[in-house]
């Protein structure tokens, strides 16, 4: 794989995690949610900020493991299953520890990603990393930004998003 397009996708990467840009990141949409706001169901319906978080940790650390050959729990049925568990407005600590399996997800893939584009040129990849980075990276990152997005829009209606962000 070419470094130039590693370094692209690193860059792409840390702007959907925690760089803000022309989008807030994940990192930032998270800030200050508490559990009540996490398992808040939106009107109408939908899924909740948790269940939102769920969904993403599930794929990226799905992700992580192939590039880094760890093996990886139980593969679930379908999409739906991914969005599991609404949340407890009233538990602290899952809520933490579902945040905190977000960031050492994250903190994993920036690791791979910088790993890779230190590398130097005449080191390739693995052909499985090569793979996951080209094929399964891109889209990672594209579906982070777009439930971000979601996110942002749950804060917005529940009245958790700040008026003014720094």
């Amino acid at each position: 794989m070419n470094r130039g397009w590693m370094d692209l996708l690193r860059l792409q990467r840390d702007a959907s995690w925690d760089k803000e840009d022309w989008f807030p990141p994940l990192a930032a949409a998270l800030a200050g949610v508490g559990p009540a706001e996490a398992a808040w169901l939106p009107p109408g319906g939908g899924n909740t900020i948790w269940q939102t978080v769920n969904h993403l940790n599930y794929y990226n650390e799905r992700l992580l493991c192939r590039l880094t050959g760890a093996s990886f729990g139980p593969e679930l049925p379908d999409n739906d299953a991914t969005f599991s568990d609404p949340g407890d407005p009233t538990d602290v600590a899952g809520w933490a520890a579902t945040l905190e399996r977000t960031h050492r997800i994250a903190a994993g893939l920036g690791q791979v990603l910088a790993g890779c584009c230190e590398a130097g040129p005449d080191q390739p990849l693995s052909p499985v990393a090569s793979a996951a980075l080209g094929e399964q990276l891109p889209h990672v990152i594209l579906h982070d930004a777009y439930h971000t997005g979601q996110i942002v829009l749950i804060r917005k209606q529940q009245g958790s998003w700040p008026a003014q962000r720094g």
